[in-house]
């Protein structure tokens, strides 16, 4: 096989990846490129992950560590019950594993782990046949890698095909997340799953609850900021597996008006999630931002209403967020995306410049992120309504553009701090001060920027009133 040019540099005599390879086959073993590092590498796609490299070996952890030791920088042992030391090189960060098989056990989250002597075995238990291919190292005489393909990966590649080594009720089986995954690749990559393996995971999403919250939380991210998530939304939905971890996405998939018969709530927030950009606090808001509509939709003889459907969308947002462990700035980002999501749409009913200031005190540094998600909630055909719309975020854009070239709209702070309150009027720290504070800071809000003295005078007024 011809090296592919994006690993021709890593293969050359002398870099720690060859160098390592002969420290291994000195000792006696096999060392072998495996995974997405091959398959992207004979593509040509540039990994989302950088230049990590996964390896394979017949060595067992103690070996690898005995043969890598003395030659690293450094040793990574987290993963050494699975089989897997990390070891970093000039920078160059390896991932090398025993060849093994593993499979769940019916009531556990963690595989139980069997190490092997045999690559093809290895191979086998992979994911899918475009990720089941290795290259020996390091290269032969004629300084050219020898590929091994057992499953017909390169095939699957030309083809666009997720396929699986094995049956695909024994790969999902060994680990269910591969089938959350096999809908990441149709994201990231593009490719389509065979008819078998989508039959399987229609049969056994249920196997899904036995994965991690946190390792399912990884596989989705990744699939949101892929191209073609669409496709992989419809894909988790029409298999089951979405509900196993966001049940409140197939219970999007209800006519939003029976009399004018509108578009679901589901074909609409999968659309809304297509038109945002690759971000994924902006696709996570974008797919969670109608989540509260079942719950608040009412119908009458003029159509249906979804009222306060954010605030009730928000609080089912953050509950789903947190139940799949993703960090608490991210869950209170997207909380706030999806309670903000409808406040722009008031703007129809015209703002005054402290409602400006709100509107960009509120978003904060979610300001762009929140104009985006209002832009792209517009689905509609009605091209009328859809500009309108699309009007009304450009006049609040120039708006906030000229409010801020006017004052610090970024920096919505009274002239004077806590400090500055408590030796003006004599007072020691305690709730007066804050409450001070926040009358110092709405009257900003309200009036726009003022001085010092005007402060003073306001404080004046507090401690009259108090007085009185």
């Amino acid at each position: 096989m011809v090296i592919p040019s994006r690993l021709e540099p890593l293969l050359r005599e002398g870099t720690p990846l060859t160098d390592l390879a002969r420290r291994f086959g000195d000792a006696g073993h096999q060392l072998y490129l495996v995974g997405g590092s091959v398959r992207d590498a004979i593509t040509g796609r540039d990994r989302a992950d950088g230049d990590d490299l996964d390896l394979a070996t017949d060595a067992r952890p103690e070996e690898i560590k005995a043969i890598a030791r003395q030659w690293a920088d450094d040793l990574y042992l987290v993963g050494e019950r699975f089989g897997t030391i990390g070891v970093v090189k000039d920078r160059q960060v390896l991932e090398i594993t025993t060849f093994r098989s593993e499979v769940y056990r019916d009531d556990s989250r963690k595989p139980h782990v069997a190490f092997s002597d045999d690559l093809a075995e290895d191979l086998s238990r992979r994911d899918f046949t475009v990720n089941a291919m290795a290259l020996r190292l390091p290269p032969g005489e004629a300084g050219q890698p020898e590929l091994v393909d057992p499953f017909g990966g390169r095939h699957d590649l030309v083809d666009r095909v997720l396929r699986t080594p094995l049956a695909p009720e024994v790969s999902f089986g060994d680990d269910p997340l591969r089938m959350l995954r096999m809908y990441r690749f149709v994201a990231t990559l593009g490719f389509v799953p065979d008819a078998a393996a989508v039959d399987a995971a229609t049969r056994m999403h249920s196997r899904l609850t036995i994965v991690s919250a946190e390792r399912i939380r990884d596989e989705l991210s990744k699939l949101l900021v892929g191209p073609n998530v669409g496709a992989a939304l419809w894909g988790i939905l029409e298999t089951g597996l979405a509900g196993e971890f966001l049940p409140e996405l197939p219970g999007l998939a209800l006519e939003q008006d029976p009399v004018q018969r509108h578009k679901d709530v589901l074909a609409h927030s999968i659309a809304v999630v297509e038109k945002t950009d690759p971000d994924l606090l902006l696709r996570l808001s974008a797919l969670l931002h109608d989540i509260g509509k079942p719950r608040t939709r009412q119908i009458d003889r003029d159509g249906v209403t979804f009222h306060h459907h954010e605030v009730v969308g928000a609080r089912m947002a953050r509950e789903r967020l947190e139940a799949l462990r993703y960090p608490k700035a991210v869950v209170a980002d997207v909380t706030k995306l999806v309670f903000l999501h409808m406040r722009p749409h008031t703007y129809k009913m015209g703002w005054t410049d402290s409602a400006v200031r709100r509107y960009v005190r509120d978003a904060g540094p979610l300001l762009d992120r929140l104009n985006q998600l209002v832009r792209c909630d517009v689905t509609t055909r009605n091209q009328k309504r859809a500009r309108a719309i699309s009007t009304r975020i450009d006049e609040l854009e120039e708006r906030i553009a000229a409010l801020r070239k006017r004052e610090a709209l970024d920096a919505l702070r009274p002239p004077i701090d806590g400090n500055a309150v408590m030796a003006y009027l004599g007072l020691s720290p305690g709730p007066a001060v804050g409450e001070i504070m926040r009358m110092l800071y709405e009257h900003r809000i309200e009036h726009g920027p003022y001085d010092e003295t005007e402060a003073q005078v306001l404080l004046d007024q507090w401690k009259e009133n108090r007085g009185a």
